[in-house]
């Protein structure tokens, strides 16, 4: 199984398939859209962080904020990808790899973006009186005939998997691992821990999910990109040159050295983009899926929010994770299978004391257990789509569940797993993505076109 899923993943992820269509995709939209994650970034993050909500306004459907949606939506992205993932990318395409995961980033905002403003597009109301949207609404509905109806069960059927793959069992599995190894705390009381908590919060539904999440994951953040600069302060000298390595291996490869093997541009390209994609998750059509359950008059206004998350967690908190990793130079000194620990490593050899392994180990459980809850309503959305509201419960205790199993169990092939449940849900949506860009392109520039006195933020300047 491990051999086939290795196969699976090599062939989606390779340099045929989806990471040029990931590019791609990307650049085309950032184009079409004139560059709307630059020339849009201060309004996005003031509908984000001043403006808060569109709740007030008359006419704002939704279940929750603009914040909330996005706070879900950063819970479900800050997650191992932004420690063990980063480290992963480096020990196997090298520092070149992070520059990849910046240009992944930064064209994934404009990716993002469509996603969001499609999930509010084409979301709907359920039987439960909840918005339901994401790539199965839009795929089905904005694609008409039979491709359209495909496509949004094929990404409905994946989504429900990956769920317990990235969302789930990786994350349950990190903390466990985690706890046991600076603490010494049993796996099964991990386990334990991690159930009750998980079952308190996602059997309230996304609005029980979307008070916890923006409340704690700012905290979170903050906490650990705050540990980060600290480790970027006390090797101060080494930034320059670092950051320089990291442009410079992007297109070189990077030569071995220490215990690192070497690797190509191929490599770096690959494992970049790849690890870019599972920590933000452009491209993978979730954040449809969370924007359609906020509170918002128009489209336009929560993908822009929507968009913040991409810059959030690749932008800042992986350029954290990347830069303290190759500054402290720790990524010289192992391979893959040592690369879990780079991260915590690396904050150990830049701060005094123990401080680095505890930030490290703190943030990771934060991380995974923020990833768990936004994760549990994408699974569930899927579900509902594919058999309707009578499934969201007993998803949610299967959910549940197996997050027990995650931080019990030793997991050999889910990562590899997560990888090609990953691709199976981005194909469709990139391809529903590029046949609905004139629609995402021409209801965004009307938006901005039609200034109205009680909304001066659509006055396109």
């Amino acid at each position: 199984m491990n051999d086939f899923l290795s196969d699976a993943s090599s062939f989606i992820w390779g340099p045929w398939l989806l990471i040029p269509l990931l590019l791609l995709t990307g650049l085309y939209l950032t184009t079409l859209l004139r560059g709307i994650q630059v020339r849009r970034f201060r309004l996005a993050f003031w509908l984000a962080f001043i403006k808060r909500s569109d709740a007030d306004k008359e006419g704002a459907a939704g279940d929750i904020s603009h914040y909330q949606a996005l706070a879900t939506a950063l819970a479900a992205t800050v997650g191992v990808g932004n420690i063990a993932g980063v480290a992963t990318a480096i020990a196997l395409g090298g520092p070149g790899a992070v520059f990849w995961m910046w240009f992944t980033g930064m064209v994934g905002m404009a990716t993002k973006y469509s996603e969001a403003f499609l999930g509010v597009r084409f979301r709907r109301t359920d039987a439960a009186g909840e918005q339901s949207g994401g790539p199965m609404y839009y795929l089905r509905n904005g694609i008409k005939g039979p491709v359209g109806l495909i496509l949004g069960g094929f990404f409905a059927i994946a989504g429900a998997f990956a769920a317990f793959g990235i969302g789930n069992m990786t994350q349950a599995n990190a903390v466990a691992a985690n706890l046991n190894d600076e603490w010494g705390v049993d796996h099964r009381i991990t386990g334990a821990v991690i159930v009750v908590l998980t079952a308190v919060v996602i059997l309230g539904g996304i609005k029980s999910i979307g008070r916890v999440t923006s409340g704690f994951v700012p905290l979170m953040i903050v906490l650990y990109i705050v540990g980060g600069l600290a480790v970027l302060a006390f090797n101060l000298d080494e930034v320059p040159s670092a950051i320089g390595l990291i442009f410079t291996d992007a297109f070189t490869g990077t030569a071995a050295t220490g215990g690192f093997v070497g690797a190509g541009v191929a490599a770096a390209i690959q494992y970049g983009v790849a690890r870019g994609i599972f920590s933000n998750e452009s491209g993978l059509g979730t954040g449809g899926i969370a924007a359609a359950a906020a509170k918002t008059t128009h489209p336009v206004r929560q993908a822009l929010v929507s968009m913040t998350q991409t810059f959030i967690d690749t932008l800042i908190v992986v350029s954290i994770t990347a830069l303290t990793i190759v500054v402290t130079g720790v990524w010289k000194e192992g391979g893959e299978d040592d690369a879990a620990t780079f991260t915590g490593r690396a904050f150990d050899a830049g701060l005094p004391g123990d401080w680095g392994s505890i930030i490290v180990t703190i943030s990771l459980i934060f991380f995974a257990f923020s990833t768990l809850l936004g994760w549990s309503y994408y699974g569930e959305r899927c579900m509902e789509y594919l058999f309707g509201r009578k499934a969201v419960l007993p998803y949610r205790i299967v959910f549940i569940v197996v997050s027990y199993i995650g931080a019990t169990t030793t997991l050999t092939t889910v990562w590899t797993f997560s990888d090609v449940m990953n691709g199976l849900m981005a194909l469709p949506n990139l391809i529903g993505l590029l046949i609905l860009s004139p629609l995402v392109f021409r209801e965004t520039r009307d938006y901005f076109r039609s200034p109205s006195p009680d909304d001066p933020v659509r006055v396109d300047t």
